[in-house]
């Protein structure tokens, strides 16, 4: 069985020690399947990368413990080998409780722990740590070992193996200070992998670094993946299965423009297998490369990236930005969410505070504020695009750009979060769906099947406004857009 990866903290090393074995093994030639516990994007960009295989996130707040397990059996046993890099601490989960957390997929799926910690700063007091996370509980661990991360010299590497021995915890690998072990970083994370230029030859170093410093005899055991179960459902249909909207029947798909570049790119896998399953043909559209909507699409999707690192270049794709706006007063669906809803404003602040133009299709201007994070229950108040009066979501919230004026939209949901004031937010209309919220569509399978439902009512974007000369858009009214 596939081991969960994890540590005492965020910044311990997890990442770090997923990457050197899913380098080692594809230097192998062995086909490693990764996963990624909780609501996150760019770690699984980097394990996507290395490892050749797309990483498939499981969390059981967004998309549900069934889901989880058919995910993870589905995928993990058609590879060689498989991991699971957790999320954060190890008992770290929605609000103080480690709901949700890497312990609970761990004791959910019945995985060992591999335990990573960063140790620069520790001798004898390791014993301590990893005793305490060991025996803690409930979920109660199987802890398979340590990786210990920043060890300096051969000494301590010495005082650390005897500190772990005094506890009968077997030590798995010792990574040193390597300088492809230093990965940069921004406000929402790691770098994607595209910003990572030398990832080439950093992949090599991890893979030299785990076979010189890891005990793969011990660690590559817990890598074997999980056995395939006869008969089992490909996740993908048996999540449209549990969708009470009727899915369409058409031999012709419609195309779906999805917003994908630098600027847009948080995105789950699931998300474009979703609609290609129900009907619909995702398209890619770079905004930043200023480029045309494709003709006669049915829909735009807007998910969630870094538009304010990409503010000015944005405000200068009008052709772009003015068949969105078209877009959107001509009534075809329009989804955003995070940075996706930023596109939509008026204005969006860069890095340095300054102002640009966007598409103008909601009434707003976002500047850099204060972090939004954490998961969030979205209980509809409205009869929209994609939700209905009453419907409950579980999302996730993550930015630092923040909305002005604070007042505007909050005709789409609740949002409820623990250690936060229930608040009303979001934009829907007929034709409009946009929030902060990032939603994993495995669990709302409703969500790709109205939006489906949406895109065949909808009349294909016009010949004209897919192609027209470069303009100013300017700023839009809701009114004027349709909201």
């Amino acid at each position: 069985m596939a081991c969960l990866i994890a540590a005492p903290s965020s910044g311990s090393g997890k990442t770090l020690l997923s990457l050197c074995l899913a380098a080692w093994a594809r230097a192998q030639g062995l086909g490693l399947q990764p996963f990624k516990v909780g609501p996150d994007y760019l770690d699984p960009q980097l394990l996507s990368r290395v490892s050749g295989h797309t990483c498939r996130n499981l969390d059981p707040l967004l998309c549900g413990p069934e889901w989880l397990e058919r995910c993870f059996s589905w995928h993990g046993s058609r590879a060689d080998l498989a991991l699971v890099e957790g999320v954060m601490g190890l008992f770290d989960g929605r609000g103080p409780s480690s709901e949700g957390s890497s312990a609970a997929v761990a004791a959910q799926l019945g995985l060992p722990v591999v335990f990573v910690v960063e140790a620069s700063r520790q001798a004898g007091s390791l014993a301590a740590l990893v005793r305490g996370f060991r025996d803690h509980g409930p979920p109660a661990v199987q802890l398979a070992g340590v990786v210990l991360n920043r060890v300096g010299s051969e000494r301590h590497h010495a005082l650390l193996a005897e500190a772990l021995a005094s506890i009968e915890v077997p030590l798995l690998g010792v990574l040193p200070h390597h300088p492809s072990l230093e990965l940069p970083s921004r406000h929402l994370g790691l770098l994607p992998p595209g910003e990572l230029h030398d990832l080439e030859q950093r992949q090599e170093q991890w893979a030299e670094l785990a076979a010189r410093h890891l005990d793969l005899d011990q660690l590559v055991p817990l890598l074997a993946p999980p056995a395939a179960e006869p008969g089992a459902e490909n996740p993908i249909s048996w999540c449209l299965g549990q969708s009470p909207q009727r899915l369409r029947q058409s031999s012709q798909p419609l195309p779906v423009a999805i917003a994908s570049d630098a600027a847009f790119h948080f995105r789950y896998p699931e998300a474009g297998e979703l609609l290609e399953a129900v009907g619909l043909e995702p398209l890619a559209w770079s905004p930043l490369a200023d480029e045309p909507l494709p003709a006669g699409c049915r829909a735009v999707l807007l998910p969630g990236g870094y538009p304010e690192l990409h503010a000015a270049q944005l405000a200068a794709s009008r052709r772009s930005l003015g068949d969105l706006a078209r877009a959107a007063a001509a009534g075809l669906p329009l989804v955003a969410e995070c940075g996706g809803l930023l596109l939509l404003g008026e204005q969006l602040a860069d890095g340095e505070g300054q102002l640009q133009p966007m598409a103008g299709v909601l009434p707003f201007q976002a500047r850099k504020g204060a972090l939004s994070l954490g998961y969030r229950t979205a209980t509809a108040t409205a009869n929209g695009l994609l939700v209905r009066p009453g419907e409950s979501f579980c999302g996730h919230e993550f930015h630092r750009w923040q909305l002005e004026p604070v007042a505007a939209g909050g005709g789409l949901w609740q949002l409820d979060g623990w250690g936060t004031a229930t608040r009303s937010e979001g934009w829907t209309a007929p034709n409009v769906h946009a929030s902060w919220l990032h939603l994993h569509w495995a669990g709302c399978p409703v969500i790709p099947s109205r939006l489906a439902a949406a895109a065949a009512r909808a009349a294909p974007l016009p010949t004209s406004a897919a192609s027209c000369s470069p303009t100013n858009p300017g700023p839009r009214s809701s009114k004027s857009a349709g909201v």
